[in-house]
Order: C-alpha cells, then structure tokens, then sequence
C-alpha cells in the first residue's frame, strides 16, 4: 500500500485562505500590497493579518512597511525563497494527494498540467 501522502502536505499553507494568498503571491514577484491581497482574497484585515503572521512565523512570506508620500504607511507583502521552495514542495505532494485519490477511485490519473475542464450546463 503506497504511504499516506496527506501526511506530507504542509498544514500550514493547505489552510485555503493561505493557499490563494501564497496562490497570489507567487505570482507577484515584486509583491502585494495589503489592500491588493485583501482584495485578491477576499479578506477582512483581521483575517488577512491572522494568515498573514501564520505565513510569516514560517518562513514562508516577508512584510516590509514603509511610510508613502504624505505620510501613509504601507505594507507590501512577499513571498520568500525559502517559501517559494516550500510552496513548489507542497504543490507537488498535492499532485501526489490528487493522483492516488483518483487510482483510488478508479479513474486514470488527471493530467494536472492540463486547465480544468468545467461542467457543461445542458
């Protein structure tokens, strides 16, 4: 029986809101704005600060404020290599998760380079 690979997957960012910030985030190499990844996500600010500090005290994102003209702070927000490293890893352990399930289930395994297919609506 092949391990359990749930096991492998990083608690941390498997938390969805931290997973689309992360998400985001790899995307922008020069990072987000507070206000862009409130918006992004979807966020209020208390939960984007609590995701936020969890992402941080991992090693995973950096924040850096600085005051802007007219004197209003603000805080970017970027993803480190070492969490880019880490998110790389948990996305390959999540298509680990992904194939197992579906042999599980009978299916073939997904082709995940591949975009989603949508559901029609006949």
């Amino acid at each position: 029986m092949p391990e359990n690979p749930f096991a492998s997957l990083s608690r941390v960012m498997h938390e969805p809101n931290r997973l689309a910030l992360v998400s985001a985030l790899a995307a922008a190499v020069d990072g987000l704005s507070f206000g862009e990844l409130k918006e992004a996500c979807a966020l209020t600010d208390g939960n984007l600060n609590r995701h936020l500090k969890a992402l941080e005290d991992e090693g995973i994102i950096a924040q850096r404020r600085e005051t802007q003209r007219g004197g209003r702070p603000q805080t970017t927000v970027t993803l480190t290599s070492a969490g880019r490293r880490k998110f790389v890893k948990y996305l390959e352990n999540l298509e680990e998760v992904l194939a197992q399930a579906a042999a599980s289930v009978g299916g073939a395994t997904p082709d995940l380079s591949a975009p989603a297919a949508r559901p029609s609506r006949a």
